[in-house]
């Protein structure tokens, strides 16, 4: 199996040899269940199903109750397909650990970032604003500017930047390593951040 489900349960500080301070992100990685393989001759393509984060049965949906029963797992909040996979070692209602995974490998982690509601293009985009408050302007500082042409072509293009929507977007950060496991807790510490506020769900992916 390349691939676990977590949740973000916040960041710390670890030391190196060198009594450096690394900035980690502390995830309950697992343990989750295999909910059902698919395979190619069935399916189409070849994936595992994990589940994370039990709930109670009658919080489900009887299709999913139906679902759940056939692999023999528990009822699960969160489901996940990963492709990258050996399936001859795979089964349903098998357990997968944080144990995967050990100190120095790379891994990839997914998640929604933070959802920030509706923002103006200075901080949705990073704009400088319009500038000076003075000859009777004094509500234009963070006002986005023309965002259009005269006659031609007589439209806003389509991809403008102005304001709107901001976070709550799937976004994957490469390259983390892992610094520490501790399987008795369900613990996988990676150096740097992750997306996603506190207690919100992720896909950590180990890295070929």
């Amino acid at each position: 199996m390349s691939g676990i489900l977590g949740k973000k349960l916040g960041m710390t500080s670890l030391f190196d040899d060198n009594g450096q301070a690394i900035p980690c992100t502390v995830i309950e990685a697992g343990p989750c269940y295999v909910t059902q393989v698919k395979t190619k001759e069935r399916d189409g393509y070849d994936a595992v199903q994990l589940g994370f984060d039990e709930k109670k049965a009658r919080l489900t949906t009887k299709p999913m109750q139906g679902h759940f029963a056939r692999s023999g797992a528990k009822p699960m909040r969160l489901l996940c397909e990963f492709r990258n996979f050996n399936g001859s070692d795979v089964k349903p209602g098998a357990e997968v650990r944080v144990d995967l995974f050990q100190q120095g490998d790379i891994v990839s982690v997914t998640g929604k970032s933070k959802g920030r509601g509706f923002q103006g293009v200075v901080k949705r985009h990073h704009f400088g604003g319009v500038g000076m408050t003075t000859h009777g302007q004094s509500d234009r500082v963070r006002a986005p500017g023309s965002i259009g042409s005269s006659s031609f072509p007589s439209r806003v293009f389509k991809g403008m930047r102005m304001g709107g929507r901001m976070g709550h977007e799937r976004v994957t950060v490469k390259n983390l390593k892992v610094v520490k496991v501790v399987p008795e807790s369900n613990l996988l510490i990676v150096k740097g951040s992750v997306p996603g506020p506190i207690n919100s769900y992720l896909e950590i992916v180990k890295e070929s």
